[in-house]
């Protein structure tokens, strides 16, 4: 089940990363903010959030990353548009996964 902020963590990004924009029921999948130029943007885990996909609305592997791609990536909203990120996998950190 994924865990919404409640008000004060939510107030709490509002203040820390003003302008940022979060993407509505990834909050578990959210790993940070990044900053380009003076602007912060949220990063999410793209695995995570396709794992949320699943989990939560019981799609199918291939209907989440199909939902995922067009409306999730797909949705430009101006600059602060939030960043998913996928990890590269390597032997050195997909050790640590086990």
């Amino acid at each position: 089940m994924v865990n919404c902020w409640n008000s004060y963590e939510q107030e709490m990004i509002e203040e820390e990363f003003e302008g940022a924009l979060t993407a509505d029921g990834f909050e578990d999948a959210l790993i940070g903010f990044g900053h380009q130029f003076s602007h912060a943007i949220a990063v999410y885990d793209k695995d995570k959030c396709i794992e949320i996909l699943m989990t939560r609305d019981g799609m199918s592997d291939e209907e989440a990353m199909e939902y995922f791609d067009f409306n999730v990536i797909g949705a430009w909203v101006g600059e602060h548009t939030p960043v998913f990120l996928e990890l590269i996998k390597t032997p050195h950190n997909s050790e640590k996964e086990k």
